[in-house]
């Protein structure tokens, strides 16, 4: 396995606390010159150093995991990638030293691509039948999660005010908790019917708050909670939502819903219990999820967000994806390096989970890079709206790095140092040869096409080495 970049971070660390070499050395008690050694990734770090490291630049160790970087450098692979930019092949090292070393650089060259591909877009006719052309803002939206590891201290604070309030005594007692603080304090009565063209609908005017009875008693739960947040944490959420503010109406309106989602888990999961819970459980999740009464995505969605200052939780990624592909949910806690544009790799338990329904899949996946993660994924089913209607289907997925493989009930029987399924990023960025799973070529590598070979992957190609 590929050693993680932890001179490349120490490094990003010290700079931003405007530390030289030699006074960074001095205080670990170490040489310039062995520093120098480690930051460039030619020495070792032993535990006590790592921790003194920690200590001294007042970060946690989780910080010095290096998943900043990786992920910042898969992103600059995939910009450095693109066909349509016509640019030169940008060296691995390079890519790997701009990531590390100008990281604010790096988030700029990033944010261009994105601005231009957007120029690009709208320029290219992509419109609607009408005519108007059309601007999705998820992308912002999943930057403004992700560039927060998915963890808001402002809410978290509100959801444990606001549960205080609740006094509910057990879990299992808060969805009536919810209803009746809304009841009593908002003068709002809670119905749960037939509702037309909706799951959730609020009628101010009537103080009535309208639930589908299509809704199992957990998303019941959760939309109760949903609505006792906007009506009591908004301050909270329009301080986050004021650090950066979106840079259209429509993305400022899926972040502050998305802020929201977030209250109300916290509330239905409350950090400290749930991180409690999931340790003593070793994060199985069904368990999880009936000690807490939420749904399997519920428990999986808030396990990603344990990302509190002293008291962090395992650093999981996760995942929501349709049978087409098509993902909705996507937050890298673990530092898993998604592809931001195209597909994902197949061989990824993500997509092999649809094969069997209802039954959760564990995965060891291991990247090219050499970084490795156990990776749980089950499909979930929502009723249709009416008889006849396909049922919505969806992969849930969360995945730890293997060097957490321990603190996970999925993990136990499984040969870690033999089990690993080799996936890529996307089959565009990925350099594994032989894969029969390959959908398109890599963009970096040349083709090398014989019409008197047939190789297991529809596609051989020569792997380019930049010096």
């Amino acid at each position: 396995m590929a050693r993680p970049l932890i001179g490349r971070t120490v490094r990003r660390f010290r700079m931003e606390r405007r530390m030289t070499q030699q006074a960074l050395a001095v205080r670990l008690g170490i040489s310039a010159s062995y520093l120098n050694l480690i930051e460039h990734d030619q020495r070792g770090v032993s535990a006590a150093l790592l921790i003194r490291i920690a200590e001294t630049l007042r970060v946690e160790l989780a910080e010095l995991s290096g998943s900043t970087e990786r992920q910042l450098e898969a992103q600059l692979r995939e910009t450095f990638a693109d066909p349509l930019l016509n640019a030169e092949t940008v060296p691995e090292g390079e890519v790997a030293a701009l990531a590390a070393g100008s990281p604010s650089a790096a988030r700029a060259v990033l944010a261009l691509y994105r601005a231009w591909r957007v120029a690009r877009e709208d320029s290219g006719g992509i419109a609607l039948p009408s005519g108007r052309r059309l601007l999705l803002p998820t992308e912002e939206v999943r930057d403004f999660f992700n560039d927060r590891a998915n963890h808001f201290p402002p809410l978290e604070a509100a959801a444990e005010v606001l549960g205080a309030a609740l006094a509910a005594a057990r879990p299992a007692e808060m969805n009536h908790a919810v209803a009746e603080r809304l009841r009593q304090r908002h003068g709002i009565a809670v119905t749960v019917g037939p509702l037309t063209g909706a799951l959730r609908r609020y009628d101010a005017a009537a103080r009535a708050l309208y639930l589908s009875d299509m809704l199992p008693r957990e998303s019941r739960g959760f939309h109760m909670a949903f609505q006792l947040a906007l009506l009591e944490a908004r301050e909270a959420v329009e301080q986050v939502m004021a650090e950066r503010p979106a840079s259209t109406p429509e993305a400022a309106a899926l972040i502050r819903i998305g802020l929201l989602n977030y209250t109300a888990a916290a509330l239905l999961m409350p950090y400290a219990p749930f991180l409690e819970s999931a340790r003593a459980l070793r994060h199985d999740i069904d368990a999880l999820a009936a000690r807490f009464g939420v749904s399997f995505e519920q428990a999986c969605h808030r396990l990603s967000s344990l990302q509190r200052e002293g008291a962090r939780g395992v650093p999981f990624f996760f995942l929501r994806v349709d049978p087409a592909g098509n993902v909705s949910k996507r937050f890298s806690g673990a530092g898993f390096p998604f592809a931001r544009y195209g597909g994902s790799c197949p061989r990824c338990v993500v997509h092999t989970a649809f094969a069997t329904p209802g039954m959760l899949r564990v995965q060891v996946a291991q990247l090219p890079d050499g970084a490795a993660f156990v990776c749980i994924a089950r499909t979930v089913t929502a009723a249709p709206v009416r008889w006849g209607d396909p049922p919505p289907v969806h992969v849930i997925a969360l995945g730890a790095p293997l060097a957490q493989a321990a603190e996970l009930v999925y993990a136990d029987g499984i040969d870690l140092a033999h089990a690993a399924v080799g996936i890529g990023l996307s089959c565009r960025l990925c350099d594994r040869q032989d894969c029969r799973s390959r959908a398109f070529p890599p963009l970096e590598h040349r083709l090398a096409l014989d019409p008197q070979t047939a190789s297991a992957s529809p596609y051989r190609f020569e792997v380019r080495r930049a010096s």
